[in-house]
């Protein structure tokens, strides 16, 4: 497929998705939403592909944000299937049974932010700047940000990030729990890579019921131990489950069959 707003390359089993619009600072319209929907949608339905990076053109911008010329007289029912359209393609990202790193080469600002916290790791370059400044214009985070910025950083600092508009550098996001690594922007792709390829060496099955365990906690429809015991028990009906256990008593490195 072609994309009018992406790069999409794929090598050793992983997927790289660009947002290509650097002019803009790869700032999220609707066509490009759009596409990263369908890029991701395609990548979890390839069986050759086993991770994605999601990353942004250049050396300035991860996203800097929601385009904004698109927000333009729009009415209270828009705003609300706009930020709704934002939240299924980030919940979709988040739910996703393969494992997707932002890799963060700049600034993360407003969708931006929240796009990178829909993923499932984050790792950042020294230059990577970090924020939900929506207030500034008279708005909130709608595409997941004041729940996800909550959950991974804590209600005090998330709620003064988003009532402040201030931005906090890569750093700061590292010590706040935002991300996982922060490495020289030179250094970003090979780190994000090596990060990916350490998790997709181990056994498919049991990373995407990982995701599905972890995003249980903050699931309130159900209880998490409780899809822990599930998908624990789903795990010894895999060929995985087999061929990593039989591995381990052979003294080999184990090849997963993905199922």
């Amino acid at each position: 497929m072609e994309y009018n707003n992406l790069i999409v390359s794929k090598s050793d089993k992983i997927c790289t998705i660009t947002i290509n619009r650097e002019a803009k600072l790869n700032a999220l319209n609707r066509e490009t939403l759009k596409e990263l929907s369908n890029a991701i949608q395609d990548s979890f339905n390839d069986i050759e592909v086993m991770g994605i990076i999601i990353t942004g053109a250049g050396e300035k911008a991860f996203v800097a944000g929601a385009d904004i010329t698109e927000f333009n007289n729009l009415s209270i029912e828009k705003g609300m299937a706009l930020a709704k359209n934002g939240q299924d393609i980030f919940s979709f990202i988040e739910k996703g049974p393969k494992p997707v790193i932002a890799a963060i080469n700049g600034y993360a600002l407003g969708g931006g932010c929240e796009l990178a916290m829909a993923c499932h790791l984050r790792v950042a370059s020294t230059n990577a700047v970090f924020g939900q400044p929506e207030v500034k214009l008279g708005l909130i985070p709608g595409y997941g940000g004041t729940q996800r910025l909550t959950q991974l950083i804590g209600k005090g600092k998330a709620a003064e990030l988003m009532m402040t508009a201030e931005t906090i550098t890569a750093e700061e996001a590292l010590s706040l729990g935002l991300v996982n690594y922060v490495v020289p922007l030179e250094s970003l792709s090979e780190k994000t890579e090596d990060l990916l390829k350490k998790i997709i060496s181990k056994a498919p099955t049991a990373i995407t019921e990982i995701i599905r365990c972890v995003n249980s906690f903050y699931d309130h429809s159900c209880n998490g131990y409780d899809a822990e015991v599930s998908n624990f028990g789903n795990c010894f009906g895999t060929e995985d489950f087999k061929e990593g256990t039989a591995a381990f008593l052979e003294k080999r490195k184990p090849v997963f069959p993905g199922n």
